[in-house]
């Protein structure tokens, strides 16, 4: 094949350069004709043209691609499109263009590789340019497009034009305060002032011997003498101080977006941010609801409970994918949270139902106690530990196996065991958001209460967390045991001093001034004032509109599919179709294994009602199993121990 070629170019030499029609290669002729011209005749051009020839050859270039792409990567000489198009040209007695054609010189199929090169070129330069148009904080590292929302759908903060008041207005505010307390026979001294976005906080410094809660009950007084809206007063905890909240003359309002761009949020360190808004020397409060690890929200209508569930559910979306959290909403009265239906977090549509809420809260429960059985055959103790296990074992392409006991050996006795592969994707968080408690505690309050005791008190390391809000904080609603389960709450303005002693255990809450206005209690019971940011329904509709352009929701039928007879008997073994001979015979296992019988005993342990447990202990007696009850209400035990 090589003398093959070497033939063909000594042939090529004997070629003529005269013989080529004018014009034939363009500016690219004009430049390599001289050259050839020089070279004719000689060894080099032999060579030079074997050398082209092998490379077209072994490569399968063609010429006229070739050149082109030549020419478009140096750009060297201005590109032509050798491409039978129509051109536009103008004549001088006539305004409008003419089109003319040009003769190609170049196959249909070069000039459609071309075309494709160029389609290609332009439809990066497109990719690119949009890419230089997203200045989101979340942009992944390799340029790609980023699946969190842009921060520019969020709303900027428009000019509000309110002037502060000056350190001489903010001293005749505080004289005026101690000319007011002095009416009231209260001796003290301001010792600092901090200036807030909503309210200024003057620390007041009583007298030896006077009472807080004097000063506190006159909160009322002060704000009719200042001529204020409200006054709220509280201790400072750690300090010999009261401090008393005066609102501003203007109050200044700000958005979710200036939030969003702060270190806070971004805080890698946090897990699960919440953006609450800023407090009262205006820095931005973030929550962390990984640490709380549930939160209740109360208040009444109006005082911004919703615009704050939607900026907590927001600040969720801008941090995780759905692949890292998921979203379980249940919406009673229907209209709060249908905005976010569809978006690819939810594991089931907007629950709107209150028989499907107590499904969906149920099969939390399942999914709970799957987690911490798969965390337990790895050996972690949370969600965090078991992802960073997968994710190691992932990386170094080994898979997690577990034993099973599936049998005995019948020569031997012994346990057979099998390996069984674990499943090896992360466990995303679940958080689980009720907008409207009182509804469900009305239809199904003994389910709902039950469903939501076990998971605040175990989920937490499951990654399961709850964020439940309510209108009406009434002691029906906020129960003993759902305010035990809950030590992070939220207080929004209330009406009464009852209500606030409901929500956070002392009063205060209904010196709120509304609006986003909130007093926080976090694990460690200190209360802080934050003032939270305004999200507008188009901003969410904007957020959902481009999750939805993301991808498609993945839901979980289980999630509020109907239980089946089994497991709703499983879970429930007080129910009357359980067979009594089953349960009698559990009882006297458990009075023989355990020695000790007694009515209360026996129905917690089997799990059943007092009567039920009455007639179990009634019949034991009858058999013999054990005594009467004594003069002090004890039995005796009269089987042998086991």
């Amino acid at each position: 094949m090589l003398l093959s070629i070497i033939s063909l170019s000594i042939v090529c030499t004997n070629i003529k350069i005269n013989y080529l029609p004018a014009g034939a290669g363009g500016t690219t002729g004009t430049i390599i004709y001289p050259i050839i011209k020089q070279l004719d005749a000689r060894a080099d051009y032999v060579l030079i043209i074997t050398t082209f020839i092998l490379l077209f050859l072994l490569t399968e270039i063609k010429f006229s691609v070739f050149g082109i792409a030549i020419i478009k990567l140096f750009k060297l000489i201005p590109y032509k499109k050798f491409i039978l198009l129509p051109t536009i040209s103008t004549n001088s007695n006539s305004t409008k263009p003419v089109l003319t054609k040009k003769t190609p010189f170049i196959n249909q199929e070069e000039a459609t590789y071309a075309h494709k090169i160029d389609a290609l070129q332009e439809k990066n330069n497109d990719i690119h340019s949009h890419c230089s148009k997203q200045q989101s904080p979340f942009k992944k590292e390799n340029g790609e497009l980023p699946y969190l929302p842009p921060i520019e759908l969020l709303k900027q903060a428009d000019n509000q034009n309110i002037k502060a008041e000056t350190s001489s207005e903010l001293q005749h505010n505080a004289q005026a305060l101690l000319t007011v307390l002095g009416d009231f026979g209260v001796k003290g001294q301001v010792i600092n002032i901090s200036q807030g976005p909503v309210v200024t906080l003057y620390e007041f410094e009583p007298a030896a011997g006077t009472k807080s809660s004097r000063i506190i009950g006159l909160s009322d007084d002060i704000a009719r003498s200042l001529s204020a809206i409200s006054t709220r007063i509280a201790v400072i905890p750690g300090r010999n101080v009261l401090g008393i909240e005066l609102p501003n003359k203007q109050r200044a309002f700000f958005c979710l977006r200036e939030l969003v761009e702060t270190p806070e949020y971004q805080d890698s360190s946090i897990m699960l941010p919440l953006i609450l808004g800023k407090d009262l020397a205006g820095k931005p409060f973030v929550a962390d609801l990984a640490k709380m690890p549930h939160l209740l929200v109360a208040g009444t209508t109006g005082s911004g409970k919703s615009v704050a569930i939607n900026a907590m559910i927001i600040s969720l979306l801008y941090r995780y994918t759905p692949e890292e959290c998921r979203l379980i909403m249940i919406d009673p009265k229907m209209l709060e949270l249908s905005t976010y239906d569809s978006i690819p977090h939810l594991l089931t549509p907007v629950v709107t139902e209150p028989s499907k809420a107590v499904v969906a809260l149920k099969w939390a429960v399942k999914e709970m106690e799957n987690r911490y059985r798969a965390m337990s055959n790895i050996g972690v103790r949370n969600i965090a530990g078991y992802n960073a296990k997968i994710l190691e074992a992932v990386s170094s392409g080994k898979i997690l196996e577990r034993s099973v006991q599936t049998g005995f050996d019948p020569e031997t006795g012994k346990p057979i065991y099998e390996t069984i592969e674990m499943n090896m994707e992360k466990l995303p968080f679940i958080v689980v958001i009720v907008d409207e408690m009182a509804d469900l505690m009305l239809v199904a309050g003994k389910d709902i209460e039950l469903s939501i005791q076990r998971l605040a008190q175990m989920a937490r390391a499951a990654g399961i967390h709850i964020i439940m809000a309510t209108q009406r904080p009434s002691v029906d609603v906020i129960t003993g045991v759902i305010k035990a389960n809950f030590p992070s709450r939220i207080s929004f303005k209330v009406t009464s001093k009852i209500d606030s002693r409901t929500i956070l255990g002392e009063q205060g809450s209904e010196q709120l001034l509304g609006m986003g206005d909130m007093l926080y209690m976090g694990n460690s019971s200190k209360i802080t004032r934050v003032h939270g940011p305004f999200v507008d329904d188009k901003e969410v509709e904007k957020v959902t509109q481009y999750l939805r352009s993301t991808g498609v929701p993945e839901y979980l039928s289980a999630v509020t599919q109907q239980l089946d007879d089994d497991e709703v008997n499983a879970e429930s073994p007080g129910d009357d179709s359980t067979n009594d001979e089953t349960l009698y015979k559990r009882a006297v296992q458990i009075v023989q294994l355990e020695r000790k019988v007694s009515i209360s005993y026996i129905q917690r342990c089997l799990r059943i009602g007092y009567n039920r447990a009455a007639t179990l202990v009634e019949k034991m007696e009858q058999n013999g199993v054990i005594s009467p009850p004594n003069h002090t209400g004890k039995r005796e035990i009269l089987l042998p121990e086991n």
